[in-house]
């Protein structure tokens, strides 16, 4: 019972694959990748820019949808109120977001699915808003997890490391090295859980400055 209560309210996961991985897409990664990070960015939303040589800018927009941020933070503030269908929304959206990058990343060789869990395993706790989150909390949530963006940004860079060192792994030996993987998994866990209570607004308690689950 005790270490429930201890348990973090956002859980990330990635089955390791104890297996021969695909070294043909595995060399074309990046390549292959392409018509799902396009269908990714058709959920999410986006804003593309260009300047021409004249000065001249062009912004375009495209896309629906993409994570909710600003109407979950007005609905706690002025309602105390988490709209179950956007809290599952966001999740949905982490979830498919995830097992993309977890494909661009070399953890899994299988393609992403657009509704099918896979080797992804994410959870958030629904909230009870009126209870579990303090309504003036979300304004300032950003701002209490600069800490967590500093290290993170550091992380993301040995992660980047990481995963040039196993996609060479991949390619001689058709295995991830498990602790490297250890390593980027809970690189992705520690941006999760800071992204859940950052911008996501799933929970109050702050993110343990921790890879482990």
């Amino acid at each position: 019972m005790m270490m429930q209560q201890a348990q973090y309210p956002v859980q990330f996961s990635v089955d390791y694959p104890d297996r021969p991985l695909n070294r043909l897409t595995t060399a074309f990664r990046i390549f292959v990748a392409i018509p799902i990070l396009i269908l990714l960015g058709t959920v999410s939303g986006g804003v593309w820019s260009r300047t021409y040589a004249n000065g001249r800018s062009v912004a375009v927009s495209a896309g629906a949808g993409g994570m909710l941020f600003v109407g979950p933070l007005l609905m706690i503030l002025f309602r105390r109120k988490y709209p179950r269908w956007w809290f599952d929304w966001n999740l949905e959206l982490q979830r498919f977001t995830n097992r993309v990058v977890i494909y661009v990343a070399l953890m899994d060789d299988r393609y992403p699915a657009t509704d099918q869990p896979q080797s992804v395993h994410l959870d958030y706790v629904y909230p009870d808003a009126a209870h579990d989150l303090n309504r003036w909390l979300p304004l300032v949530k950003w701002f209490l997890a600069i800490p967590h963006f500093i290290v993170l940004i550091f992380l993301w860079i040995a992660a980047l490391v990481v995963t040039v060192i196993a996609w060479f792994a991949i390619l001689f030996t058709g295995r991830y090295p498990r602790g490297l993987f250890d390593f980027v998994e809970g690189v992705f866990r520690w941006g999760q859980r800071v992204i859940a209570y950052a911008f996501l607004l799933v929970t109050d308690r702050y993110p343990p400055f921790s890879l482990a689950p």
